[in-house]
C-alpha cells in the first residue's frame, strides 16, 4: 500500500521534534508553558525547567507587549542569556547549562500578541570560546607589553641622557619613541581582554564608510610608506560591520605590506565588488612572492615564514585579523600575483545593497 504523502504540518512538526535546539510556546495570556519540544529532555532538562525559563520572559512580557503596541519593531523578536539548573553532577555539584533564549512574538489577525514562541540554543561552546578569547587576548597583551616597556624606559633615558647627540640620532630615538606609543596604544584599544571579548563574542552592530576606511588605514601607514595608492570602484556609502575591527584588519595587512617589501616598493589598496558578490579589500604591493608551501600556514596562530628574519612580528597579527573577519562572516585570503608581488583579500558578504546588514 502506498503511503500517504506528509502534509506541511507533519514535515515542519518532525523538522522541530528533530533539531538540537530546544522549540517552545508560550500563551501570553496565561503565561502556560503549551509545547516543549523533545530535544528538551536530551539536554536534561523538564517542563517545570522550562516553566521557570517562561517566568523569566513573563517577567519583561507587559513592558515589552506596550512598546508593541506603540509601534516599536524591536520587541519582536528579543534574545536573551540565562542559565538552566541541571540535576547535580555525579560528585553532587551544581551544574547549570548556559542558554539563549530567542523569543518572537506571534500576533493573531488583528495585530494582537496572542503568544510568544522560541527557541533555546546550548551557548556553552560560545561561551568557551568567549573566555578563551579573553585568555589569550590577556596572554598577548601581557607579552607585548614586557618587551615595549623595556624599550620605553630604554628610550627615555636615552632621550634624557643625549643632550650632546647629534640632531640625527635624536630624531632616531624620537621615532622609536614614537613607535613604541603607536604599540601601546594599539594595545590598548584592540587587544585589551574586554576589546578581544567582545569582538569574538557578539558583533556589536554599527556603519561606516568603506572609503573613509581605506583612505584612514592608508593615511596612517603613509607615515611608514609614502607610495600607498587608494583605488576603489562603487563602494557603498556604508556598511555595517565593527569599525575598530575592520581598521585592526586593514592596519595588520598593511603593516605586513610595509615590513616584507623593500622601502621604495609601492602598495597599492583596492575596494570594490567581486563578480562572485560580495565586497573586497585588496591591499596588493610588488614584494618578493610567498612560498608555495608556505601560503597555507600563513594565518596560523604563531607562524613566520622562512624570509621572516629579521624582520619583527610575532606571527600574531594575520592570524587575528582572519578572527576578526570571520566574526563578520567574512574572509581573509592571499595569492601570488603573476607580474610580481602578491595580494591580501578582506573580503565581506555584503549584499549590493549594503549598508542595511552584514550576512
Amino acid at each position: 500500500m502506498q503511503a500517504e504523502p506528509s502534509t506541511p504540518d507533519s514535515v515542519f512538526r518532525q523538522i522541530v521534534e528533530h533539531s538540537a535546539d530546544v522549540h517552545w510556546l508560550l500563551d501570553c495570556a496565561s503565561g502556560r508553558v503549551l509545547y516543549l519540544s523533545p530535544a528538551a529532555a536530551r539536554h536534561g532538562y523538564d517542563l517545570a525547567q522550562a516553566q521557570a525559563l517562561a517566568d523569566t520572559l513573563l517577567a519583561e512580557l507587559p513592558a515589552r507587549l506596550a512598546r508593541h503596541a506603540q509601534g516599536d519593531a524591536s520587541r519582536v523578536r528579543l534574545v536573551r542569556e540565562h542559565d538552566v539548573p541541571l540535576a547535580p553532577g555525579a560528585d553532587g555539584a551544581a551544574r547549570t547549562l548556559p542558554v539563549d533564549i530567542v523569543s518572537t512574538l506571534v500576533c493573531d489577525e488583528a495585530g494582537v500578541p496572542v503568544s510568544l514562541t522560541g527557541v533555546v540554543r546550548d551557548a556553552s561552546e560560545r561561551r568557551d570560546w568567549a573566555a578563551q578569547q579573553k585568555k589569550f587576548a590577556s596572554m598577548l597583551s601581557h607579552e607585548f607589553r614586557t618587551p615595549l616597556s623595556t624599550i620605553d624606559g630604554a628610550i627615555q633615558r636615552l632621550d634624557m641622557t643625549s643632550a650632546g647627540a647629534d640632531e640625527a640620532t635624536r630624531k632616531r630615538y624620537t621615532k622609536i619613541q614614537t613607535a613604541v606609543d603607536r604599540l601601546l596604544a594599539m594595545l590598548d584599544e584592540y587587544l585589551s581582554p574586554e576589546r578581544m571579548a567582545s569582538i569574538g563574542r557578539r558583533r556589536q552592530p554599527n556603519e561606516v564608510s568603506p572609503q573613509a576606511l581605506l583612505d584612514g588605514a592608508a593615511e596612517q601607514a603613509r607615515a611608514r610608506r609614502a607610495a600607498i595608492a587608494v583605488h576603489t570602484d562603487g563602494l557603498p556609502k556604508w556598511m555595517r560591520c565593527d569599525p575598530a575591527g575592520m581598521r585592526l584588519c586593514l592596519d595588520i595587512v598593511l603593516d605586513n605590506a610595509i615590513k616584507y617589501t623593500p622601502p621604495d616598493t609601492p602598495i597599492e589598496v583596492r575596494g570594490g565588488w567581486t563578480a562572485q558578490g560580495g565586497l573586497a579589500f585588496d591591499v596588493i604591493d610588488h614584494g618578493a612572492p610567498i612560498a608555495d608551501d608556505e601560503l597555507a600556514l600563513l594565518f596560523d596562530k604563531g607562524y613566520r615564514g622562512r624570509n621572516s628574519d629579521g624582520v619583527p612580528g610575532s606571527g600574531l597579527g594575520l592570524y587575528m585579523a582572519r578572527a576578526v573577519l570571520e566574526v563578520h562572516g567574512g574572509t581573509l585570503s592571499v595569492e601570488n600575483l603573476r607580474e610580481s608581488g602578491k595580494k591580501f583579500r578582506i573580503w565581506l558578504p555584503i549584499a549590493a545593497d549594503a549598508g542595511k546588514s552584514l550576512a
